[in-house]
């Protein structure tokens, strides 16, 4: 997003450029740096991604940390199904 017309700041709040992309007077070097600046970012984007999504798909965690509720859900299913079994054996 802008700010003022000047500064460009990423999702995260970083700034990124100095002015926007095509803007007359920015020099290669200023060219340059910005795109370094935002390959640095998206670096540092796809490092906090990789890192959230093996936390998500680390299922030895969410079992540790979801136990109750597996078990409270186990239990549910255990006895529906032993109750559809009841009424079966009833008929």
């Amino acid at each position: 997003m802008s700010d003022g017309g000047e500064v460009y700041v990423s999702g995260a709040g970083e700034p990124v450029a100095r002015r926007a992309a095509g803007t007359p007077g920015r020099t290669s070097a200023e060219i340059r740096s910005d795109i370094e600046a935002q390959r640095e970012q998206l670096g540092r984007s796809v490092e906090a991604l990789r890192g959230r999504v093996t936390e998500l798909t680390d299922w030895r965690r969410q079992l540790r940390d979801h136990r109750q509720e597996l078990i409270v859900g186990a239990a549910v299913v255990g006895f529906a199904v032993g109750g559809l079994l009841a009424l079966r054996r009833r008929r």
